[in-house]
Protein backbone atom coordinates (compact mmCIF):
# COMPACT_ATOMS: atom_id res chain seq x y z
CA UNK A 1 0.00 0.00 0.00
CA UNK A 2 1.20 3.51 -0.76
CA UNK A 3 0.10 7.08 -0.24
CA UNK A 4 1.28 9.75 -2.65
CA UNK A 5 0.71 13.47 -2.12
CA UNK A 6 1.40 16.06 -4.78
CA UNK A 7 1.87 19.54 -3.35
CA UNK A 8 0.77 22.52 -5.41
CA UNK A 9 0.94 26.16 -4.39
CA UNK A 10 -2.81 26.50 -4.76
CA UNK A 11 -4.21 23.16 -3.64
CA UNK A 12 -3.37 19.70 -2.42
CA UNK A 13 -3.97 16.62 -4.53
CA UNK A 14 -4.04 13.35 -2.59
CA UNK A 15 -3.98 9.93 -4.15
CA UNK A 16 -4.41 7.45 -1.30
CA UNK A 17 -4.46 3.69 -1.33
CA UNK A 18 -5.79 2.34 1.99
CA UNK A 19 -6.32 -1.00 3.72
CA UNK A 20 -8.70 -0.73 6.64
CA UNK A 21 -8.76 -3.23 9.51
CA UNK A 22 -10.73 -2.44 12.62
CA UNK A 23 -10.63 1.31 11.85
CA UNK A 24 -6.83 1.33 11.50
CA UNK A 25 -5.19 2.86 8.38
CA UNK A 26 -2.12 0.98 7.25
CA UNK A 27 0.28 3.39 5.51
CA UNK A 28 3.62 1.61 5.12
CA UNK A 29 5.07 4.20 2.72
CA UNK A 30 4.69 7.91 2.09
CA UNK A 31 6.06 9.75 -0.94
CA UNK A 32 5.77 13.54 -1.12
CA UNK A 33 6.41 15.10 -4.51
CA UNK A 34 6.25 18.89 -5.10
CA UNK A 35 4.10 20.08 -7.96
CA UNK A 36 4.43 23.64 -9.32
CA UNK A 37 3.16 25.47 -12.37
CA UNK A 38 5.63 26.46 -15.09
CA UNK A 39 5.42 30.09 -13.96
CA UNK A 40 6.24 29.12 -10.39
CA UNK A 41 9.12 26.94 -11.51
CA UNK A 42 10.54 29.79 -13.58
CA UNK A 43 10.08 32.23 -10.69
CA UNK A 44 12.02 29.90 -8.42
CA UNK A 45 14.75 29.58 -11.05
CA UNK A 46 15.06 33.34 -11.56
CA UNK A 47 15.03 33.99 -7.83
CA UNK A 48 17.82 31.47 -7.33
CA UNK A 49 19.80 33.01 -10.18
CA UNK A 50 19.51 36.51 -8.76
CA UNK A 51 20.56 35.27 -5.33
CA UNK A 52 23.63 33.57 -6.82
CA UNK A 53 24.93 36.71 -8.53
CA UNK A 54 27.30 39.18 -6.97
CA UNK A 55 25.21 42.22 -6.12
CA UNK A 56 25.57 45.37 -4.12
CA UNK A 57 23.20 48.04 -2.84
CA UNK A 58 23.28 51.32 -4.72
CA UNK A 59 23.03 53.21 -1.47
CA UNK A 60 24.62 51.13 1.34
CA UNK A 61 23.88 53.76 3.97
CA UNK A 62 21.12 56.33 3.57
CA UNK A 63 18.85 55.82 0.53
CA UNK A 64 17.77 59.19 -0.89
CA UNK A 65 14.03 59.68 -0.68
CA UNK A 66 13.43 56.41 1.19
CA UNK A 67 9.80 55.83 2.16
CA UNK A 68 9.31 54.83 5.79
CA UNK A 69 6.26 52.57 5.38
CA UNK A 70 7.49 50.23 2.69
CA UNK A 71 5.66 46.92 2.66
CA UNK A 72 7.19 43.80 1.13
CA UNK A 73 8.74 43.52 -2.30
CA UNK A 74 6.34 41.79 -4.68
CA UNK A 75 7.13 39.19 -7.32
CA UNK A 76 4.67 38.27 -10.04
CA UNK A 77 5.45 35.09 -11.96
CA UNK A 78 2.49 34.93 -14.35
CA UNK A 79 3.39 36.15 -17.82
CA UNK A 80 6.94 37.12 -16.92
CA UNK A 81 9.03 37.46 -13.79
CA UNK A 82 8.16 40.93 -12.53
CA UNK A 83 9.43 42.67 -9.38
CA UNK A 84 7.55 45.61 -7.90
CA UNK A 85 7.47 47.67 -4.70
CA UNK A 86 11.25 48.00 -4.77
CA UNK A 87 12.63 50.05 -1.90
CA UNK A 88 16.26 48.90 -1.79
CA UNK A 89 17.78 49.37 -5.26
CA UNK A 90 20.62 47.02 -6.17
CA UNK A 91 23.07 46.33 -8.98
CA UNK A 92 23.54 42.73 -10.13
CA UNK A 93 26.98 41.96 -11.56
CA UNK A 94 27.37 39.67 -14.59
CA UNK A 95 30.96 39.44 -15.80
CA UNK A 96 32.35 37.70 -18.88
CA UNK A 97 35.29 35.35 -18.52
CA UNK A 98 38.66 37.00 -18.04
CA UNK A 99 39.75 35.51 -21.36
CA UNK A 100 36.96 37.20 -23.34
CA UNK A 101 36.49 40.45 -21.39
CA UNK A 102 37.17 43.49 -23.57
CA UNK A 103 36.66 46.29 -21.04
CA UNK A 104 33.26 47.48 -22.24
CA UNK A 105 30.41 47.56 -19.72
CA UNK A 106 26.65 48.11 -19.91
CA UNK A 107 24.12 49.00 -17.22
CA UNK A 108 20.83 47.28 -18.11
CA UNK A 109 17.48 48.92 -17.28
CA UNK A 110 14.57 46.45 -17.54
CA UNK A 111 11.16 47.75 -18.54
CA UNK A 112 7.91 47.72 -16.62
CA UNK A 113 6.11 51.03 -17.07
CA UNK A 114 7.81 52.46 -13.95
CA UNK A 115 5.50 50.14 -11.97
CA UNK A 116 8.11 47.40 -11.59
CA UNK A 117 10.80 45.52 -13.52
CA UNK A 118 10.74 42.63 -16.00
CA UNK A 119 14.17 41.70 -14.70
CA UNK A 120 14.44 38.26 -16.31
CA UNK A 121 13.93 38.54 -20.07
CA UNK A 122 14.83 42.26 -20.16
CA UNK A 123 17.64 41.94 -17.64
CA UNK A 124 19.38 38.65 -16.91
CA UNK A 125 18.98 37.16 -20.38
CA UNK A 126 20.33 40.35 -21.94
CA UNK A 127 23.26 40.22 -19.53
CA UNK A 128 24.08 36.72 -20.78
CA UNK A 129 24.09 37.97 -24.37
CA UNK A 130 26.40 40.86 -23.50
CA UNK A 131 28.73 38.48 -21.65
CA UNK A 132 28.96 36.38 -24.84
CA UNK A 133 30.38 39.50 -26.53
CA UNK A 134 32.97 39.97 -23.77
CA UNK A 135 30.96 42.86 -22.28
CA UNK A 136 30.46 43.23 -18.52
CA UNK A 137 26.75 43.54 -17.69
CA UNK A 138 25.18 45.18 -14.67
CA UNK A 139 21.45 44.63 -14.21
CA UNK A 140 19.83 47.56 -12.44
CA UNK A 141 17.08 46.96 -9.91
CA UNK A 142 15.90 50.54 -9.62
CA UNK A 143 13.00 52.01 -7.73
CA UNK A 144 9.63 52.45 -9.42
CA UNK A 145 6.16 53.20 -8.02
CA UNK A 146 5.63 54.49 -5.36
CA UNK A 147 8.84 56.43 -6.11
CA UNK A 148 8.64 59.12 -8.76
CA UNK A 149 11.13 61.39 -10.50
CA UNK A 150 13.99 61.97 -9.73
CA UNK A 151 14.60 58.74 -7.80
CA UNK A 152 14.73 56.22 -10.70
CA UNK A 153 17.14 58.57 -12.49
CA UNK A 154 19.25 58.91 -9.35
CA UNK A 155 19.45 55.10 -9.18
CA UNK A 156 20.57 54.85 -12.82
CA UNK A 157 23.18 57.57 -12.38
CA UNK A 158 24.44 55.92 -9.21
CA UNK A 159 24.79 52.59 -11.06
CA UNK A 160 26.98 54.20 -13.72
CA UNK A 161 29.12 55.85 -11.05
CA UNK A 162 29.50 52.52 -9.20
CA UNK A 163 30.70 50.74 -12.34
CA UNK A 164 33.34 53.43 -12.87
CA UNK A 165 34.36 53.36 -9.20
CA UNK A 166 34.94 49.58 -9.33
CA UNK A 167 36.32 49.51 -12.87
CA UNK A 168 39.64 47.92 -11.89
CA UNK A 169 37.95 45.17 -9.89
CA UNK A 170 35.55 44.33 -12.73
CA UNK A 171 38.06 44.80 -15.57
CA UNK A 172 36.10 47.70 -17.06
CA UNK A 173 37.44 50.63 -19.07
CA UNK A 174 35.99 53.78 -17.52
CA UNK A 175 35.27 55.52 -20.84
CA UNK A 176 33.38 52.53 -22.27
CA UNK A 177 30.45 52.35 -19.87
CA UNK A 178 27.10 52.31 -21.66
CA UNK A 179 23.45 52.00 -20.73
CA UNK A 180 20.74 49.82 -22.26
CA UNK A 181 17.01 49.98 -21.59
CA UNK A 182 13.74 48.45 -22.72
CA UNK A 183 10.35 50.19 -22.84
CA UNK A 184 10.10 52.36 -19.69
CA UNK A 185 13.64 51.19 -18.93
CA UNK A 186 14.44 52.78 -22.28
CA UNK A 187 13.00 56.01 -20.95
CA UNK A 188 15.19 55.72 -17.88
CA UNK A 189 18.22 54.97 -20.07
CA UNK A 190 17.45 57.88 -22.41
CA UNK A 191 16.95 60.14 -19.39
CA UNK A 192 20.35 59.09 -18.03
CA UNK A 193 21.78 59.77 -21.51
CA UNK A 194 20.44 63.33 -21.59
CA UNK A 195 20.52 64.31 -17.90
CA UNK A 196 23.94 63.73 -16.38
CA UNK A 197 26.81 65.41 -14.59
CA UNK A 198 30.55 65.00 -14.18
CA UNK A 199 30.28 64.08 -10.52
CA UNK A 200 30.57 66.10 -7.35
CA UNK A 201 34.28 66.59 -6.80
CA UNK A 202 33.65 67.96 -3.31
CA UNK A 203 31.76 64.86 -2.14
CA UNK A 204 33.21 62.69 0.62
CA UNK A 205 31.77 59.66 -1.20
CA UNK A 206 34.24 58.58 -3.91
CA UNK A 207 31.39 57.09 -5.94
CA UNK A 208 29.65 60.46 -6.15
CA UNK A 209 32.84 61.97 -7.54
CA UNK A 210 32.51 59.81 -10.66
CA UNK A 211 30.74 61.09 -13.77
CA UNK A 212 27.28 59.77 -14.65
CA UNK A 213 27.34 60.27 -18.43
CA UNK A 214 27.01 57.00 -20.35
CA UNK A 215 29.52 56.61 -23.17
CA UNK A 216 26.90 55.01 -25.43
CA UNK A 217 23.26 53.93 -25.31
CA UNK A 218 21.09 51.08 -26.58
CA UNK A 219 17.31 51.45 -26.52
CA UNK A 220 14.78 48.68 -27.20
CA UNK A 221 11.21 49.75 -28.03
CA UNK A 222 11.80 52.70 -25.69
CA UNK A 223 9.49 55.24 -24.18
CA UNK A 224 11.35 58.45 -25.04
CA UNK A 225 8.75 61.18 -25.06
CA UNK A 226 6.09 62.17 -22.53
CA UNK A 227 4.26 64.41 -25.01
CA UNK A 228 0.55 63.63 -25.31
CA UNK A 229 0.62 62.61 -28.97
CA UNK A 230 3.34 59.96 -28.69
CA UNK A 231 4.11 59.35 -25.03
CA UNK A 232 3.23 56.27 -23.00
CA UNK A 233 0.58 57.45 -20.56
CA UNK A 234 1.15 54.76 -17.94
CA UNK A 235 4.88 55.37 -17.68
CA UNK A 236 4.39 59.12 -17.56
CA UNK A 237 1.73 58.97 -14.87
CA UNK A 238 3.76 56.57 -12.75
CA UNK A 239 6.90 58.69 -12.96
CA UNK A 240 5.57 62.25 -12.75
CA UNK A 241 1.81 61.87 -12.06
CA UNK A 242 -1.19 62.56 -14.24
CA UNK A 243 -1.30 66.30 -13.50
CA UNK A 244 2.42 67.01 -14.04
CA UNK A 245 3.17 70.53 -15.32
CA UNK A 246 4.11 70.90 -18.97
CA UNK A 247 7.58 72.09 -17.95
CA UNK A 248 8.30 68.72 -16.31
CA UNK A 249 6.76 66.82 -19.23
CA UNK A 250 9.11 68.66 -21.59
CA UNK A 251 12.12 68.08 -19.34
CA UNK A 252 11.54 64.32 -19.41
CA UNK A 253 10.66 64.17 -23.09
CA UNK A 254 14.20 63.18 -23.92
CA UNK A 255 14.04 63.84 -27.64
CA UNK A 256 13.93 67.52 -26.60
CA UNK A 257 16.99 67.20 -24.36
CA UNK A 258 19.52 65.89 -26.89
CA UNK A 259 22.57 68.12 -27.36
CA UNK A 260 26.14 67.87 -28.58
CA UNK A 261 27.16 65.99 -25.39
CA UNK A 262 24.56 63.23 -25.76
CA UNK A 263 26.21 59.82 -26.31
CA UNK A 264 25.78 57.81 -29.53
CA UNK A 265 22.87 55.38 -29.61
CA UNK A 266 21.53 52.23 -31.21
CA UNK A 267 17.73 51.90 -31.23
CA UNK A 268 15.27 49.23 -32.34
CA UNK A 269 11.49 49.20 -32.43
CA UNK A 270 8.59 47.43 -34.16
CA UNK A 271 6.14 49.36 -36.29
CA UNK A 272 3.22 47.31 -34.96
CA UNK A 273 4.04 48.16 -31.33
CA UNK A 274 0.66 49.09 -29.87
CA UNK A 275 2.05 49.84 -26.40
CA UNK A 276 4.78 52.37 -27.25
CA UNK A 277 4.68 54.12 -30.61
CA UNK A 278 7.80 53.63 -32.73
CA UNK A 279 7.82 57.38 -33.31
CA UNK A 280 9.55 57.57 -29.90
CA UNK A 281 12.64 55.90 -31.37
CA UNK A 282 12.46 57.93 -34.57
CA UNK A 283 12.42 61.24 -32.70
CA UNK A 284 15.45 60.41 -30.58
CA UNK A 285 17.31 59.11 -33.64
CA UNK A 286 16.50 62.28 -35.58
CA UNK A 287 17.57 64.49 -32.67
CA UNK A 288 20.95 62.75 -32.58
CA UNK A 289 21.33 63.19 -36.34
CA UNK A 290 20.70 66.93 -36.02
CA UNK A 291 23.68 67.11 -33.66
CA UNK A 292 25.86 64.88 -35.88
CA UNK A 293 26.01 62.15 -33.21
CA UNK A 294 26.46 58.55 -34.32
CA UNK A 295 23.13 56.73 -34.28
CA UNK A 296 21.46 53.73 -35.87
CA UNK A 297 17.77 52.88 -35.85
CA UNK A 298 16.35 49.49 -36.82
CA UNK A 299 12.60 49.31 -37.44
CA UNK A 300 10.88 45.94 -37.75
CA UNK A 301 7.53 45.55 -39.47
CA UNK A 302 6.26 43.19 -36.78
CA UNK A 303 7.16 42.13 -33.26
CA UNK A 304 4.87 44.10 -30.99
CA UNK A 305 6.29 45.04 -27.62
CA UNK A 306 8.21 43.53 -24.74
CA UNK A 307 10.17 40.84 -26.60
CA UNK A 308 13.57 41.22 -24.95
CA UNK A 309 16.17 39.48 -27.10
CA UNK A 310 13.52 39.01 -29.75
CA UNK A 311 11.63 36.33 -31.54
CA UNK A 312 10.85 35.87 -35.19
CA UNK A 313 11.81 38.98 -37.14
CA UNK A 314 12.96 40.87 -34.05
CA UNK A 315 15.48 38.15 -33.11
CA UNK A 316 17.81 39.90 -35.57
CA UNK A 317 18.43 42.94 -33.37
CA UNK A 318 21.19 41.49 -31.13
CA UNK A 319 23.38 40.70 -34.15
CA UNK A 320 22.74 44.10 -35.75
CA UNK A 321 23.56 45.75 -32.43
CA UNK A 322 26.71 43.68 -32.11
CA UNK A 323 27.78 44.91 -35.56
CA UNK A 324 27.11 48.49 -34.47
CA UNK A 325 29.19 48.03 -31.33
CA UNK A 326 32.07 46.76 -33.46
CA UNK A 327 31.66 49.54 -36.03
CA UNK A 328 31.84 52.15 -33.28
CA UNK A 329 34.87 50.35 -31.80
CA UNK A 330 33.13 49.69 -28.50
CA UNK A 331 33.99 46.02 -28.82
CA UNK A 332 36.79 44.46 -30.92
Amino acid sequence: MEMQIEICSRFWIAQIGLSISHRQFLLPSLTIRPFMTNAETNAQKVGTELASLESLPLWPEKIPGAIAERGPETIRSEGCYFISNIHEPRLFVMLPSKETANGTAVVICPGGGYSGLAIDHEGLRVGEWLNSLGVAAFVLKNRCVPYQHPYPLMDAQRAIRIVRQHSAKWNVTRDRVGILGFSAGGHLASTASTHFDDGDQESKDPIERKGARPDFSVFGYPVVSFQATVGHTGSRNNLISQDAPQELIDLLSNELQVNEKTPPAFLFHSKDDSAVKYRNSEMYHEALQKHNIATELVLFETGGHGYGLGQGETAAWPKVCEDWLRKTKLIP
